[in-house]
């Protein structure tokens, strides 16, 4: 029709991340509107996340409103939605495993997400997205303090979990910051040293 344009409004680029990365990013504002995160050289205001819900809110009433906490053991966020836009998140349980595309926005200082699309995945998504971004991330010089610190950390992981017969790998690698090949290298510095055991394939125990 005359007078019309079929031009599509460019979307902006969602961000595989995690959590806690999101939340060191700095809100970039003018005039008190929220635009974007700068988080190093990036300027995030979509992104694509892997987390479980923990946290249920829904009010389906005259004024809709639902909120989400989730967390993907590197840090929590809560999804926001508002009016008819809460259907996405009625049928959701604390427990589900999500994969979240949406928009990052700041209030009160507060970090949130406005959710476009938020759809239950199988759990091992987790681990696979946390490989996925160490492998974009770059590589530093090790530092001998930080590699100490993180055999402490598992040691001490392994042991809390001798009360329940042991932990899974992927548990140790998904519940830590550090890379997986950094853990890796750890755990079978372990094993080799005597430290710990490994009772059947993937399952980590003291050896005390």
């Amino acid at each position: 029709m005359e007078g019309l344009t079929d031009t599509p409004r460019k979307r902006n680029t969602a961000y595989k991340m995690r959590i806690g990365d999101l939340l060191k990013g700095v809100p970039f504002k003018n005039e008190e509107k929220f635009l974007f995160l700068e988080l190093g050289d990036q300027k995030i205001s979509r992104v694509n996340i892997i987390a479980n819900c923990v946290d249920r809110f829904i009010q389906d009433g005259e004024k809709k409103y639902a909120s989400l906490t989730i967390d993907d053991a590197s840090g929590q966020i809560r999804l926001k939605s508002f009016g008819e836009d809460i259907e996405v998140m009625k049928d959701l349980v604390e427990g589900d495993t999500l994969q979240i595309i949406g928009n990052v926005r700041e209030w009160n200082e507060e970090l949130y997400i406005i959710p476009e699309i938020v759809k239950k995945i199988d759990p091992r998504w987790l681990l696979v997205r946390k490989l996925e971004i160490n492998e974009t991330k770059i590589d530093l010089p090790e530092d001998a303090g930080a590699k100490n610190e993180l055999r402490t950390v598992i040691m001490q992981k392994i042991k809390e979990a001798e009360v329940e017969g042991g932990i899974e790998t992927e548990k140790l690698i998904l519940d830590s910051d550090a890379k997986a090949d950094a853990i890796n290298v750890e755990i079978n510095s372990l094993l080799e040293g005597g430290l710990i055991y490994e009772p059947r394939p993937g399952v980590l125990r003291y050896l005390g």
